[in-house]
Order: C-alpha cells, then sequence, then structure tokens
C-alpha cells in the first residue's frame, strides 16, 4: 500500500503502467483578478463594464501607451543598440535616475544607497523578501502588511519562507483610514520588525495617511525601531505630482530612517509588460552599502540572473532628457487627472440618482482604485442585473471609469446600495 506522500496517480503509456509523481497536486485558487476577467469576458451584453483590471485606460477604455515612450522606443531603435545581456545589477543609468527621482537629486551626496534593477514591483519585493531571509541579523522578523493590501504581498513573503502579519489600515465602518488601529499594532508588534507601507495611492484601498499622520508613524517606527519598506507603484499617477507622491517617502528620509524602496513603472509610464522596477536600500556607510549589494547580486543571479533591457532603456531614455522628462510629466498628471475627474462624475452621478448614502469616500481617495465600500452581494448584483465586474471585496478599479459609461455605474450602485453601505 502506497503512503500517504506516495499518492501517486496510475496512468498507462504505450501500455506501460506507470505512476505520476504529481497525481496528489490539488487544484490552485482562482485569482480574484481573473475570475472577474473571465467572468466579464463570457458576458453578452454589449455594453458590460470591466472594473477589475488594474492598467490605466482611457475614456474609450483603451489601453494607452504614452507619447514620450514612444519617442523613447524610437529613439532606442534609431541607436541600433545590441540585446546584449544587461549586468546582474541591470542598466545603472537607470538604477541612478531611479534613485534620484524618488530619493532627489541629491541623493548620491546625502546617502548611502544601494540599487537593482528588478522585474517591477513583484521582483522588488521578492528580492526583499530573500535578503530578509538570508541576511537578517538575529532572530528572523515577522513581516506586516495592511489590512487590506495588494493580494500578492503575503505570498511574495511566505514564498521566500518568512512569516507574514497584518496590521490595522481600513475601518468599514468610516470606509477610511484606521489611524488609531494602526499605531496600536505597529506599536504593539516585536521591536525590529519589518513594515510594508504603501508609498501613496494605497492598493486596494486608495485611502492614504495625510502629511501630519505619516510625520506621527515616522516617529512610532523609529521609536520601535522597525524597519520600513515602502512599496512605490504610483509616483506621478497618483496625484499627477512626482513629488508629492514620494512625501511618505521623504518623511522617513528626514526623520532618519533607512529605508528599503521597491520602485514600479508599470503604471506611471504604463510599462505594464516590461516588467521594470527598480529596489533600492539604504546602508550605513559606502563600505558596507558594498557588502550589501555583492549579496544582493547573489540572490538576483538565482532568480532572474539578468534583468530585462528594453524597459530600462525606456525609462532611461525619457529621465535622462530634460524635454521628454517634462512631456512625462505632463502626461502622468494627464492620465492621473482623468481619474480625478471620473472620481467627481461618479459621486454626482450617485448624488444625481438621488443617493442619500455618503459618497465623500469616492473622492477622498486616491490613485487608481476606489475602495467603494459594498459588500460582496451587492457586487454579485451589479454582475447579475447589471452587467458590472469588480471584485467582491468593493474595490472599483477607477481606470475602466468613463464619460461614456459612469452614468450606467452610478445608477446601478445606487439600486444595489439603498439599504445602504455595511462592508
Amino acid at each position: 500500500m502506497l503512503s500517504k506522500l506516495q499518492k501517486l496517480s496510475t496512468v498507462s503509456t504505450k501500455g506501460i503502467r506507470c505512476f505520476s509523481r504529481f497525481g496528489h497536486i490539488e487544484m490552485g485558487p482562482k485569482d480574484p483578478i481573473l475570475g472577474v476577467s473571465e467572468a466579464f469576458k463570457a458576458d453578452p451584453f454589449p455594453d458590460k463594464i470591466n472594473l477589475g483590471v488594474g492598467a490605466y485606460r482611457d475614456d474609450d477604455c483603451k489601453p494607452v501607451v504614452l507619447p514620450s515612450v514612444k519617442e523613447a522606443q524610437n529613439r532606442i531603435i534609431q541607436a541600433n543598440l545590441d540585446n546584449e545581456y544587461a549586468p546582474i545589477v541591470g542598466n545603472s543609468r537607470f538604477i541612478q535616475l531611479s534613485k534620484e527621482l524618488a530619493y532627489g537629486a541629491d541623493c548620491d551626496s546625502k546617502y548611502n544607497i544601494v540599487g537593482l534593477q528588478a522585474l517591477s514591483g513583484t521582483g522588488s519585493l521578492r528580492m526583499l523578501a530573500g535578503f530578509i531571509a538570508r541576511h537578517w541579523s538575529g532572530e528572523t522578523p515577522t513581516c506586516y502588511m495592511s489590512n487590506p493590501t495588494w493580494g500578492n504581498h503575503h505570498t511574495i513573503f511566505q514564498h521566500a519562507g518568512l512569516k507574514t502579519a497584518s496590521y490595522t489600515y481600513y475601518d468599514p465602518k468610516t470606509i477610511g483610514l484606521d489611524f488609531e488601529g494602526f499605531k496600536k499594532d505597529v506599536s504593539a508588534a516585536a521591536d525590529n520588525s519589518v513594515f510594508v507601507l504603501h508609498a501613496s495611492a494605497h492598493n486596494p484601498t486608495g485611502i492614504d495617511p495625510n502629511a501630519e499622520q505619516w510625520a506621527e508613524l515616522s516617529q512610532l517606527f523609529k521609536k520601535k525601531n522597525h524597519f520600513v519598506c515602502f512599496d512605490m507603484a504610483y509616483q506621478g499617477f497618483a496625484s499627477g505630482d512626482c513629488d508629492k507622491d514620494v512625501e511618505a517617502v521623504r518623511t522617513f528620509l528626514k526623520d532618519g530612517h533607512q529605508i528599503c524602496l521597491l520602485q514600479s513603472f508599470a503604471k506611471n509610464f504604463g510599462l505594464y509588460g516590461q516588467r521594470i522596477g527598480c529596489f533600492s536600500l539604504m546602508c550605513q556607510d559606502a563600505e558596507e552599502k558594498a557588502r550589501v549589494e555583492s549579496q544582493l547580486k547573489i540572490i538576483a543571479r538565482a532568480l532572474w540572473s539578468n534583468p530585462p533591457i528594453h524597459g530600462a532603456r525606456i525609462v532611461q531614455t525619457v529621465l535622462d532628457d530634460p524635454v521628454l522628462k517634462k512631456q512625462w510629466y505632463e502626461e502622468v498628471n494627464g492620465m492621473a487627472s482623468r481619474i480625478i475627474n471620473m472620481r467627481t462624475l461618479l459621486k454626482k452621478g450617485l448624488e444625481d440618482e438621488g443617493s442619500t448614502l455618503n459618497w465623500d469616500h469616492v473622492t477622498n481617495q486616491i490613485g487608481m482604485f476606489t475602495y467603494s465600500g459594498m459588500t460582496g452581494e451587492m457586487v454579485d448584483a451589479l454582475a447579475k442585473d447589471h452587467h458590472i465586474y469588480l471584485t467582491r471585496n468593493g474595490r472599483i478599479s477607477m481606470a475602466g471609469v468613463t464619460s461614456k459609461n459612469v452614468g450606467a455605474l452610478a445608477k446601478a450602485m445606487h439600486i444595489v446600495t439603498k439599504d445602504g453601505l455595511t462592508n
């Protein structure tokens, strides 16, 4: 009889009976975003609305390639560059420009920052998790993520063998930030824990602490000696201002934190498929920086060996040219402004439909997503009765809202929320 470990399915190959090594594997759960997309595609209704996608769309709900990106691509092609491997650390000029965009133009004179090109935000986070798992001084820390957070955060850290936990963030009663709960959990965590914070445009809630709250949190994190890691996927895309969207990071820098920063250029450059990001880690001095970089290169070598070159060249080309960089600033501001305008129109549409609920959170939140406060049952009703699709936590991708469908969305939301929001 086979042991529990050896539960292997019997299969037949050309008359020879053998055991499958993987017959015991169970079907994994579907990704919730993928499920929304599949349901949307299966619906034959012509005016269906997809509010699950986490990628920018224009007012016709079409993908966008920024003109500055197109120009950069043309220049790269005309330069007739080779396609040789990048160094393990990646494109050095891209890394430098990425650091300057986040830490400030004078970052090299003020800080000792290790930088490596990574596979967007996911790869940056995985590199961080691998580094903590291998090189943390003392007992391996618990890694804290906000509740709720981006669906991949816990998985990435757990994949590296780390223990994760959640800290209070969202208050369903106010559809806002539970600041007191946040502070309480930061204080209750063991000293020298790891905390992953969203630099701006918190995913999925769209709720950020204000400047005063960030300043208070910085002092609290400092008191507890926690290691602060900023996941920054929306610089410029959240408010339309690259400096404003990095204010939280710079507050912690001013207060003397040695942070880790995980930058993604998917949203603000529209480079979703290029998987382009930058991992950076602050060190005490140049000698420590050299040692840390040597170990990070070993991790990068095992994860992806050499990062892709095209996306890095695009970002480098844009940020290295003052004219093109100015154009990009204007374009990313335009994307943010469209999202902000859709928030305003959605709130007004709900009020025009006669809703007496408080929808201030729609315009108070920021970035690509709105945490609507709708229950899973309300979301189900939107899909079944109104052909509108979003994740069951009530998260709306504002990129899917357009001037053409916002009226229908407001009407449907009013219908399903007449009895109140009770998420």
